[in-house]
């Protein structure tokens, strides 16, 4: 791959398809920061995409992610300046300058947070990310689970609030800390995580992910487009398993420490008729249940599609009567390791549960 290609467009319409199905129904809306980015476009911005491999070790990246709990996403807009500034801060801080910007999670609205940040700062977006989804905790990444350091940290509003977290004591500190001035600004800000240099990132990133979600993006809009099933289609790209076909019957959720949880009940429908799957999330989906039993849990990608659409549909965006398929996909190998699992596998969610791949 050449060392910096531009992003077309239409990649940045796939990339918010893909990343909303990856971010296992959070990562929050892309549908904001993507008319955003439309509006970069057609001003004559374009962002350009980097390999990781061409960072020289010594270079430094800004891992860039909305924080919050995505149902506040919906309500107050999203304003690029706010991930700019939190990143220019990072910049002052630290007196040096970013090569590059990287997706904390590929998942939803995040995958088009770096993309943002890039269009005001003028530097690439590098291809990937440290979850290869999206979850909810700052501990849940790939650098988290290769003890790379945890700060600084800097969180910006969209009033003129702004937050530096100089030091924190361990990972779930950092989690801790910036969920704190989080929720005191709203629930939602931009944050920039701790720097990564060009060596962390090639060794301890999950590589290629954000030409991985506009592929997948890719497939659903040409299933779309030839009358084919998209929810297959993605499936297919992924090499995903259907769990369950039907209806939202119940959904309970509540808006708590700046995140979103609750459980969701779907009624089966077509082959799955007179079966039940619960799911349950905390902004993403964590655990499913069918007829009582556990079915998937994290890190397994829990995805729920639109049945007829292959949209995926977030936490904060399920509703009574939608029509929805629960499709897992893998998960990066990364997040399977024990210390992966500690991090991101169900116990860390507060379920006491083993962890059984559907794919295993």
């Amino acid at each position: 791959m050449a060392p910096l290609r531009d992003v077309s467009a239409a990649e940045i319409e796939s990339l918010a398809i893909g990343a909303w199905i990856l971010g296992t129904g959070g990562g929050g809306s892309p549908y904001l920061a993507l008319l955003n980015m439309r509006r970069f476009y057609r001003d004559g911005v374009v962002v350009r995409l980097m390999d990781a491999l061409d960072l020289a070790d010594d270079d430094l990246v800004a891992i860039v992610s909305n924080m919050g709990a995505p149902l506040v996403g919906q309500e107050r807009l999203t304003d690029p300046r706010t991930i700019e500034r939190a990143v220019r801060m990072m910049e002052e801080y630290l007196g040096r300058r970013f090569r590059a910007v990287m997706s904390l999670e590929i998942g939803g609205g995040n995958s088009i947070q770096p993309f943002m940040a890039a269009a005001l700062l003028g530097v690439p977006v590098v291809d990937g990310d440290c979850m290869g989804r999206a979850f909810p905790e700052a501990q849940m990444t790939s650098f988290a689970i290769h003890d790379l350091p945890m700060y600084p940290l800097t969180l910006a509003d969209v009033r003129d609030n702004a937050v530096i977290v100089a030091r924190a004591q361990s990972w779930k500190w950092m989690e801790r800390l910036s969920r704190t001035a989080c929720v005191a600004v709203g629930s939602i800000a931009g944050t920039c995580k701790a720097p990564r240099t060009g060596k962390e990132v090639k060794e301890c990133g999950i590589l290629y992910t954000t030409t991985k979600a506009i592929r997948l993006g890719r497939a659903v809009q040409a299933a779309r487009r030839e009358h084919r099933d998209p929810v297959q289609a993605a499936i297919d790209t992924e090499r995903g398993l259907r769990l369950f076909t039907g209806k939202v019957q119940d959904v309970a959720r509540r808006a708590t420490e700046g995140f979103l949880r609750g459980t969701a009940t779907l009624d089966g429908l077509d082959a799955d008729r007179g079966h039940t799957f619960r799911l349950a999330f905390q902004n993403e989906f964590a655990v499913g249940w069918l007829d009582g039993a556990v079915r998937v849990t994290t890190p397994d990608l829990i995805c729920v599609l639109d049945t007829v659409s292959g949209d995926a549909i977030g936490t904060e965006t399920l509703r009574y009567g939608q029509r929805v398929t629960v499709v897992a996909l893998p998960a990066a190998p990364i997040l399977l390791t024990p210390k992966g699992l500690e991090h991101v596998g169900p116990r860390a969610f507060g379920y006491d549960l083993d962890f059984h791949s559907v794919f295993a």
